[in-house]
């Protein structure tokens, strides 16, 4: 069976040392807040060439406390897309704020700024931009869009470590940004984690101060505070990760690369990139007006697809409320498959995967 995600592979690749980085865990007997947590924090900092890094719980988390940092009122709005993991929408209600959902981009799924530039109003603070798949909108255009403005801009990068905008990291580009280290992820861990980054001294201090209760340095709570911290374990996993996040983005362009150049069916439509975007394909998503004949054409042939997302947020209950007229995003979400990338799979297991989807 081959799937569109595989996570287990680069667990059982290295076993041997995620063992080895657990075991002195265990054998050290600091299981919180130790030296991983901070040598993980160390470490990717200088991997994004950012000032500051604080460990989560989860990406949700980091959502949260990047949102309740900024200090926004109840009644003002973030914008963002509706076309995203529903961690995204939820972080914005439990903070107390509004939604506002903006559509997208047809061929690159990414959000359209010229609509998004037209929903701002005066109740506008911030916007949550998702890096989708992996790759990011164009991030100068949106910097002009939040300086003319006075807004906000926190990155959501669960899909896209290690991504660039030209040459800058994606997660450095806001006030603040979010990472994943879910199993999945191009960078993960064995659970959850997460992490917030930033330049900004004060929205350090706070968020860091915010995932632990609220404490300052003598555990006096100055904040409504959480706790959402990233384990040693977890830590230990992901600064042997870290190490091979670049070669395994590289690995996953390769195979997008093949795709491209291979898969060749007028009734599949491939996806288009952002110009000035380093693309890290989290996920390959193709388009079909005919996706269920095609989701059971790949699971007779042992090909396992997935769909993100089949219900994007403004058609979910909760946010229903907060209504939205999305026509690209209600037609696109029709009709994306997610096909299987990530490192490790074979040239064989490829070719397997586009000539079932040329001969659909």
């Amino acid at each position: 069976m081959i799937y569109f995600s595989n996570p287990k592979y680069s667990f059982i690749k290295n076993k041997k040392e995620i063992l080895k980085n657990i075991s002195n865990v265990i054998d050290k007997g600091q299981y919180i807040k130790g030296e991983n947590c901070e040598k993980f924090e160390k470490s990717f900092k200088k991997f994004l060439n950012c000032k500051f890094v604080v460990g989560t719980g989860n990406a949700t988390d980091s959502l949260l406390l990047s949102i309740r940092a900024l200090g926004l009122k109840s009644g003002d709005e973030i914008i963002t897309t509706s076309l995203t993991a529903t961690a995204t929408g939820i972080s914005i209600l439990n903070s107390g704020v509004k939604p506002k959902f903006v559509d997208i981009c047809k061929k690159s799924f990414c959000i359209d700024l010229k609509s998004l530039e037209n929903k701002i109003n005066k109740k506008t603070k911030a916007i949550i931009i998702v890096h989708l798949y992996g790759q990011s909108c164009n991030m100068d255009y949106l910097k002009k869009i939040c300086k003319k403005h006075n807004l906000y801009l926190i990155e959501d990068c669960a899909q896209s470590a290690g991504g660039f905008f030209k040459n800058k990291r994606l997660g450095t580009f806001g006030d603040l940004g979010c990472f994943s280290f879910f199993p999945t992820k191009n960078l993960s861990c064995l659970g959850d984690g997460g992490a917030i980054v930033t330049n900004n001294k004060k929205l350090f201090e706070k968020v860091k101060s915010m995932s632990q209760y609220g404490w300052d340095k003598n555990r006096d709570a100055i904040y409504l505070g959480m706790n959402s911290r990233l384990d040693e374990i977890q830590s230990a996993i992901l600064n042997l990760k870290l190490k091979n996040l670049n070669k395994d983005n590289i690995e996953r362009k390769k195979i997008a690369k093949n795709y491209f150049k291979s898969i060749k069916n007028s009734k599949i439509l491939l996806p288009e990139n952002v110009k000035g975007s380093n693309h890290v394909y989290h996920l390959f998503v193709i388009k079909t007006k005919r996706r269920n004949l095609l989701l059971k054409k790949m699971k007779k042939n042992d090909i396992v697809c997935g769909i993100h997302y089949k219900l994007p947020l403004h058609k979910q209950k909760i946010f229903k409320k907060y209504k939205s007229y999305l026509k690209n995003t209600d037609q696109i979400s029709k009709e994306i498959v997610s096909i299987p990338i990530y490192p490790g799979l074979t040239k064989k297991e490829q070719l397997k995967v586009i000539n079932v989807l040329n001969d659909f």
